[in-house]
C-alpha cells in the first residue's frame, strides 16, 4: 500500500497527539521538533522557582522546551502548531508567550497566505512589479506566485521578504493591497 505524498497520520507521544506528515520530507518549513525531556532525576526542583518535588507538588514538562517545572510554573496549556499537536499543551510561561505570537502569526498572516492574497510582486532586484495573486502550498514548503508569469518559490530559497501596506480597505480590514518585495535566490 503506497502514502500519499503529503497524507497525515495521527501519532501519540509523550507530549499528547501529533498529526504529522506520513512523510518526513514534507515537514513544514516552520516546524519544531520536539524537545528531549529533561530525565526526572536530574531535576529535583522546579526550574523556575525553585521549589523542590515531592509527592505532592509533582514535576511537570513543559512540551516546547522539556523542562521541568512544578504546577504553579507550567500550568499554561497553549496551541503548539508547530509541534503539530491536535490539542493545547502545557508549557511553562516563557515557551506559551512565544507559543501565542506563533498562533497570531498562523492565524492571521499564514492563514492569509494559505487562501491566497493579491499582492503587487517585485521579484528580486527588478523595478517591474506585477500584480500576482500569491498562495502558500498545505505543507508551507512552497509560495505560489500567478498572474501574467507563474512562479513556484521553495520558501527555504527566499533569503527575504517585506511587506509594504497600501493602505487599508473600506472599514479598516485588512489592507486590499500588498506590495511584497523578495530577493530569492534564484527565483525565476
Amino acid at each position: 500500500m503506497s502514502s500519499v505524498p503529503d497524507g497525515k497520520k495521527l501519532v501519540r507521544s509523550l507530549s499528547g497527539l501529533r498529526m504529522v506528515p506520513e512523510n518526513g520530507a514534507f515537514n513544514s518549513p516552520f516546524s519544531l521538533d520536539e524537545p528531549q525531556w529533561v530525565p526526572d532525576k536530574e531535576c529535583p526542583r522546579c526550574m523556575q522557582c525553585d521549589t523542590k518535588f515531592d509527592f505532592i507538588r509533582r514535576k511537570h514538562h513543559c512540551r516546547r522546551c522539556g523542562r521541568c517545572f512544578c504546577d504553579k510554573c507550567c500550568s499554561k496549556k497553549v496551541a503548539l502548531p508547530r509541534m503539530c499537536f491536535v490539542d493545547p499543551v502545557r508549557q511553562c510561561a516563557e515557551c506559551s508567550l512565544v507559543s501565542q505570537k506563533e498562533v497570531e502569526f498562523y492565524d492571521r498572516q499564514l492563514k492569509v497566505l494559505l487562501g491566497g492574497g493579491t499582492f503587487v510582486v517585485t521579484l528580486g532586484t527588478s523595478d517591474k512589479s506585477e500584480t500576482m495573486t500569491c498562495r502558500l502550498s498545505n505543507n508551507h514548503r512552497y509560495l505560489f506566485l500567478d498572474g501574467e508569469s507563474h512562479f513556484e518559490v521553495e520558501l527555504s530559497r527566499i533569503s527575504s521578504m517585506q511587506i509594504l501596506t497600501d493602505g487599508t480597505s473600506p472599514g479598516g480590514q485588512s489592507p486590499s493591497v500588498r506590495r511584497l518585495l523578495s530577493d530569492g535566490r534564484s527565483v525565476l
